[in-house]
């Protein structure tokens, strides 16, 4: 039995496209799942009576310490997966342990660290995040008690990777399914029979995320997970560490650079617009989540496929799996693009009903959203350096479409012929088309010649069967 579990997670067998499709699919509704915690917060909260707004734009201004949690989360989680897909493709299972094991200890390390900080230095954060006195009540009163449950974050977001990585993509589904319906559960019972307001919502959350966590630790410490975390392989190796960090650089870089994103965004609209304009970045945040979902469940289930026949020496298939990736990140991106064009109203609607949001919040996502189809090309381009391991670009790309375009844009434009708020929202489409196009190109170009590479010198190291004569 134990076997033949084993055989079924052979990414080199098979369909590529089923075995992406295996992980993709249950992935794709565990991250939109995950992101219903925070966003079903955000519904909830944004239709408390008399202080909807308000309430709502103190919660947007916790979302970049989120984002802070989430980047250490993708730093030691998506930098470990990789480097364990291609040891198990590489058959070398003691090894995939130690990586686990080393980016469990990380990620509790880390978790602790930034619990404490966030706590320490949460007033001046979130007013340099864009707080104004009427905002900064409500935004406090959820960061303090969700940064109680900053560890089981960090064990839900970071180690169902290794879930995943092993070809279980419906445990890992069921690991955020079974919080994210106990929050939605919890929510109005907290914040509206308990009329514990916003902290219900920050309570409702932590009791979700910590039964994840147990979930997670109970599937890769049991009998089913094919290499289990122990106490032996989660004694810190630095050659490790150095290996996960560099390669969880791009993902790490990728969720700071959000989070600084958000904090100027924030601040700059506070200055040009208002708390208004802060609500109005909240809801388009929480659009962008659920929106790209189904791009980043594609890219991050064709990771373990790619890496895993990297490992096995399979290059025909990973580059089959890297197209059939591209192709529907574009497609989907282009449809999304479509349906926030022609129904903004239905979607700002779920957040808030008030007009002045309402009538403001609909242009603004009409030009922060266009050109989300080329985002598709960046996700592609990610996850293929991602996961053959070529930290160097994957963190380049990140950096380059946010920290190098998108911020600098966001503090110019506003100063442009008086453009204020309008400056702030076309910042991201511009970086969309730059950083997007340049990104795929460049794997197109590296990628695709170092397989090629890779397969002549497979060819010629195989043994030649001598003629009969």
């Amino acid at each position: 039995m134990r076997h033949s579990a084993k055989q079924g997670k052979d990414f080199s067998q098979g369909s590529v496209c089923v075995n992406i499709l295996r992980l993709a699919i249950p992935m794709t509704l565990a991250q939109l799942i995950n992101v219903l915690y925070n966003v079903v917060d955000r519904i909830y909260i944004g239709h408390i009576p008399h202080t909807s707004t308000d309430a709502l734009t103190g919660i947007g201004l916790a979302l970049p310490v989120i984002t802070i949690i989430t980047a250490f989360a993708n730093l030691f989680g998506m930098g470990g997966a990789p480097l364990f897909s291609i040891a198990r493709g590489a058959n070398e299972p003691e090894k995939a342990g130690q990586i686990m094991g080393n980016s469990f200890s990380m990620l509790l390390l880390s978790g602790m660290i930034l619990s404490v900080g966030c706590y320490i230095f949460k007033k001046p954060l979130l007013y340099l995040f864009g707080a104004s006195d009427v905002t900064y009540p409500y935004a406090s009163a959820y960061i303090s008690l969700y940064l109680l449950g900053t560890l089981f974050v960090m064990i839900n977001l970071g180690m169902n990777n290794f879930i995943n990585a092993q070809g279980f993509g419906v445990t890992g589904m069921l690991t955020v399914s079974i919080g994210a319906v106990l929050n939605l559960i919890f929510d109005p019972l907290f914040i509206f029979v308990f009329d514990m307001g916003i902290r219900g919502a920050a309570i409702a959350t932590i009791i979700s995320q910590g039964i994840s966590a147990l979930w997670v630790l109970r599937f890769l410490t049991g009998k089913d997970a094919l290499i289990r975390l122990t106490a032996k392989t989660s004694a810190l190796q630095p050659a490790l560490i150095k290996e996960i960090t560099a390669l969880g650089l791009s993902g790490f870089v990728m969720a700071i650079t959000n989070g600084a994103v958000q904090i100027i965004c924030n601040a700059t609209l506070q200055r040009y617009g208002g708390d208004l304009y802060v609500g109005i970045m909240t809801v388009i945040n929480s659009v962008r989540e659920i929106t790209t979902i189904p791009v980043t469940g594609l890219s991050n289930g064709a990771q373990p496929v790619i890496s895993f026949n990297y490992g096995a020496k399979k290059y025909d298939r990973v580059k089959s799996a890297i197209k059939l990736t591209t192709v529907f990140a574009i497609i989907f991106t282009f449809i999304t693009w479509a349906f926030i064009f022609f129904f903004p109203h239905f979607i700002i609607r779920l957040f808030s009903s008030e007009p002045d949001l309402l009538r403001e919040g609909i242009p603004a996502m009409h030009l922060y959203f266009f050109g989300i189809f080329m985002m598709a090309l960046q996700f592609s381009g990610q996850s293929a350096f991602v996961a053959l391991g070529k930290a160097k670009h994957a963190v380049f790309f990140s950096l380059l479409r946010k920290a190098i375009i998108v911020i600098p844009l966001t503090l110019f434009l506003p100063t442009v012929a008086g453009s204020g708020t309008v400056g702030v929202f076309l910042a991201e489409p511009i970086s969309n088309f730059i950083g997007g196009t340049a990104c795929f190109t460049t794997m197109v170009i590296t990628v695709c010649r170092q397989l090629e590479n890779e397969k002549d010198k497979s060819a010629e190291s195989r043994p030649r069967i001598p003629l009969k004569h």
